[in-house]
């Protein structure tokens, strides 16, 4: 194959690459022929909440458990993490970055596209909370033996008053309301609604089924149980299946198929309070955990356990809380639900602990999966919503892309007066550079990294559109030098683009290095502008020297060396 053949192959890969990038950007083009139109339309652009809409949602961070010196630290680990998990739903691009409002630590999360706002939070709270906390018990006050004696006897005399009272005839309802201590009943008269037999202290049932007590009748003596003096009221006694077109009798029924209404008033005993135990934070939580997996204990015939493995950090705070706790409940909480209290037996020194909670295989591998998705270092609670509307942003687009198109039209109109024949080869390959970008946006949505498409990334279009022809004016000014210094046309052309090239080359590397920057550094919006950029950058550098030359060299030849006016050069 001769120079010649190359280079029509590679000025048909050109034209086939034309082709194909004006079919992706405008696929109305082949309306007419529906297969393909079909499969190129499934191209779409994926754009930002800023000209889509989508969801708008902001955290307060509760960062009362971490020290002063680590939430900044805390804060980066919960955007991390709300990252990794919304990127797991395929959400593109999502938008997530710390803020403070006075003391408040926020956490903002911008998904577009997400319409279901319930949806939006349920990706954010399918991130656990994982804590352990250890035992605190509370002392209180006992009431000495000879004092709560005295108590319990003048609360049993007071009853027993009371009782005499009902007895003696006095309204039982109204006796009730104003002396019962079972809050309850005490406002409904002491009255309880039916209930089934065993639903009640052996002492009270007693009473009402073996008394030989008749419906509405007071039982004569006080009735004694742990929570104090009873004064007992049978008011009816029924079988469990009786229904209202029943024809069996009241007072029907065996065992525990019988119900039974009653009524009753309550001396409450004085007891000595039972000591509170309550869970506080051991500073041991999700962020310490390295992995989670399932296990089982006898070849898988047991119940399934959640195995917690911790990083290094993890594992010497773990050590601290088992030695402290030896014989004591450390409780495992996951979302501020226990899920288990396990006492601890002995000091465990290997970073290791194991969840139990009756879980079925299915919920121990979403548990674990969950956790492993990352767990979140301090709990976040939402305390703004919104939906966000495109119709604004519609707007914006719309002066963006008119702004964008005039400002092709000039640059190309420049490039003609200017460069003349050079300038219609540059602005042939200028189109093609706009149909590429917008091919690659286009195509990106069947990527794993799809390219979200803002309003600042349509100004890095916008500005990559100027740097765009900057190549080619570099390439055309050396080809004019080397015309008047004596070269024919086509040599000159090849000495222009490889004495521009080094320019070009170090001219759109220190672009393309701020541009990374900005991409590592930045945030959300900042991070879409310097991906335009990039790209846009590297394309123009395509097309001006792969592209624009290869057109040149095709096109371009002995004809014009008398037509030198139509590159606007003299020799």
């Amino acid at each position: 194959m001769n120079v010649r053949q190359k280079l029509r192959l590679k000025f048909g890969a050109v034209i086939i690459l034309a082709i194909f990038a004006g079919l992706v950007s405008y696929p109305k083009a082949v309306s007419k022929i529906p297969p393909v139109y079909n499969a190129l339309n499934k191209a779409k652009i994926n754009l930002g909440l800023d000209l889509q809409g989508g969801i708008h949602l902001e955290y307060k961070a509760d960062v009362t458990q971490i020290e002063s010196g680590k939430v900044s630290e805390a804060m980066q680990a919960v955007q991390d993490v709300i990252e990794r998990r919304v990127n797991a739903f395929g959400v593109a691009e999502p938008i997530v970055y710390t803020t403070k409002s006075g003391t408040e630590n926020r956490l903002v999360v911008e998904l577009a596209g997400v319409k279901d706002i319930n949806q939006a939070k349920d990706m954010i709270k399918a991130t656990p909370l994982l804590e352990f906390k250890e035992e605190k018990e509370e002392t209180v006050e006992k009431i000495p033996e000879e004092e709560l004696n005295k108590a319990n006897e003048t609360a049993k005399n007071r009853a027993q008053d009371l009782l005499k009272k009902a007895l003696a005839g006095e309204d039982f309802g109204e006796l009730a309301k104003n002396n019962s201590e079972d809050p309850g009943s005490k406002d409904n008269g002491g009255e309880y609604d039916f209930v089934k037999k065993g639903s009640f202290v052996p002492e009270y049932e007693d009473v009402i089924f073996n008394k030989n007590l008749k419906d509405g009748e007071i039982y004569k003596e006080l009735v004694e149980t742990d929570f104090g003096w009873h004064i007992i009221k049978r008011i009816e006694v029924k079988s469990a299946s009786t229904r209202e077109d029943d024809s069996s009798t009241r007072g029907g029924g065996e065992g525990d198929s019988q119900e039974f209404k009653s009524a009753h008033i309550l001396i409450a005993k004085k007891v000595n309070p039972e000591p509170k135990k309550e869970f506080i934070s051991t500073g041991l939580s999700g962020k310490n955990l390295k992995n989670a997996s399932v296990q089982f204990q006898n070849q898988g015939l047991s119940e399934p356990e959640v195995s917690l493995k911790f990083d290094d950090e993890g594992t010497k705070l773990f050590a601290e809380i088992t030695k402290r706790n030896l014989q004591k409940q450390v409780a495992i909480y996951v979302d501020n639900q226990i899920i288990s209290a396990p006492t601890v037996q002995a000091e465990i020194t290997n970073g290791e602990a194991v969840i139990t909670g009756n879980f079925s295989v299915q919920e121990a591998k979403d548990l674990v999966s969950r956790l492993n998705e990352g767990a979140l270092p301090v709990p976040i609670s939402l305390i703004s919503q919104q939906s966000v509307e495109a119709s604004l942003g519609q707007v914006s687009l719309e002066k963006s892309l008119k702004a964008g198109i005039i400002g092709m039209i000039l640059v190309i109109i420049f490039m003609l007066l200017y460069y003349r024949f050079l300038g219609l080869i540059a602005s042939f390959s200028f189109i093609i550079y706009a149909g590429m970008m917008i091919s690659i946006f286009k195509l990106s949505f069947f990527s794993p990294w799809q390219i979200t498409l803002t309003l600042p990334g349509i100004a890095g279009f916008i500005l990559s559109i100027g740097m765009a022809v900057d190549a080619n004016i570099l390439i055309f000014e050396r080809t004019k030098e080397e015309i008047r210094r004596g070269r024919n046309v086509l040599g000159a052309i090849e000495e222009g683009f490889k004495r521009a090239w080094t320019s070009i080359r170090d001219g759109n590397m220190s672009s393309i290095i701020t541009a990374f920057i900005l991409m590592e550094m930045g945030t959300g919006f900042v991070k879409g502008f310097a991906v335009t950029l990039i790209i846009g950058v590297l394309l123009s550098m395509f097309t001006a020297v792969v592209i624009t030359r290869t057109i040149l060299r095709f096109i371009m030849g002995e004809w014009l060396e008398n037509k030198m006016w139509m590159i606007g050069v003299k020799k």
